[in-house]
């Protein structure tokens, strides 16, 4: 049996003081740079870089600014999606070679929009995402994250209100709990993430869907799709939106999972990245869409 790798830490200072934090997961340079959905952390990505980086793939997590170990904005200092954009990008330059990207949710869409700015990486990866996707379901996720204001007041509430949420997974265990949130001076454990990125980003996508197709549109590496059979947030127009945005975009759908792909079914999101990087010597863009 394979022991789990141990990533080495690898920070990045942005150029207004905030340190980002991410892990290298193998020697440098980065093969695959993952970047998390909102209100995630790198942490997201363990299971998955470590398989990779054991098939020697050279992998690259990211917090998001905001978001687990990185820095959050000073007090008074908005957030903003080019902002957290510009932090992706910045750690995709950093590297000597372009890296594939992994990204879900807001993730996949910092990404997209990085690469139709800087062509900055040579695949897209993008994890049940789209330039346009169900107004619900992103009701329901934000309104899950902004439901307890002030916290849990142990890690066992907490554990019932994401099971709450997300019946068909194991209940959290008090380990994992600690891995995603603080607890605060007053004894009360809050997620890891800075309160304000839901006025300030979550709920400001609306607003971008254009120049998201747009980007789309620009988009000439191979690219995949990956998307949950069980999703909320991206269904079967939304893929047909995207293949026709992207026609050389291949789409795989995995079955028996939620919008949360690779915590549902982390297996089956692992190996489609594998087959992915296999065909990528082969592949080309102006090759017809499929559909798995």
């Amino acid at each position: 049996m394979n022991l789990p790798l141990s990533p080495a830490r690898d920070d990045l200072r942005r150029p207004d003081g905030v340190r980002l934090a991410l892990d290298r997961w193998g020697a440098a340079p980065a093969d695959v740079l993952f970047a998390h959905g909102f209100g995630q952390t790198r942490g997201a990505w363990s299971a998955s870089a470590d398989v990779l980086c054991a098939a020697g793939l050279h992998c690259l997590t990211l917090d998001s600014r905001g978001h687990g170990d990185s820095d959050w904005n000073p007090a008074g200092e908005p957030y903003a999606i080019e902002q957290l954009g510009q932090d992706l990008l910045a750690c995709a330059q950093r590297e000597p070679q372009k890296p594939i990207l992994v990204g879900a949710s807001m993730g996949g869409l910092l990404g997209l929009a990085a690469q139709a700015r800087a062509q900055c990486f040579s695949a897209l990866v993008l994890v049940d995402i789209a330039p346009r996707w169900d107004a619900a379901g992103v009701a329901r996720i934000l309104g899950f994250m902004s439901a307890h204001p002030a916290g849990f007041e142990s890690l066992e509430a907490a554990a019932d209100a994401v099971a709450g949420y997300l019946p068909h997974r194991p209940r959290k265990s008090e380990d994992a709990l600690r891995a995603v949130l603080r607890q605060g001076h007053d004894g009360r454990w809050r997620w890891h993430w800075d309160p304000r990125l839901l006025d300030d980003v979550g709920r400001a996508g609306e607003a971008h869907r254009e120049a998201l197709d747009a980007a789309a549109r620009s988009i000439d590496v191979p690219t995949l799709l990956i998307s949950g059979g069980r999703s909320d947030l991206i269904g079967d127009g939304e893929v047909a939106h995207f293949l026709d945005l992207v026609p050389h975009a291949r789409h795989h759908r995995i079955a028996d999972a939620t919008h949360m792909v690779a915590g549902d079914r982390n297996d089956l999101f692992t190996a489609s990245i594998l087959d992915f990087v296999k065909q990528l010597g082969t592949d080309a863009p102006g090759t017809a869409g499929a559909s798995t």
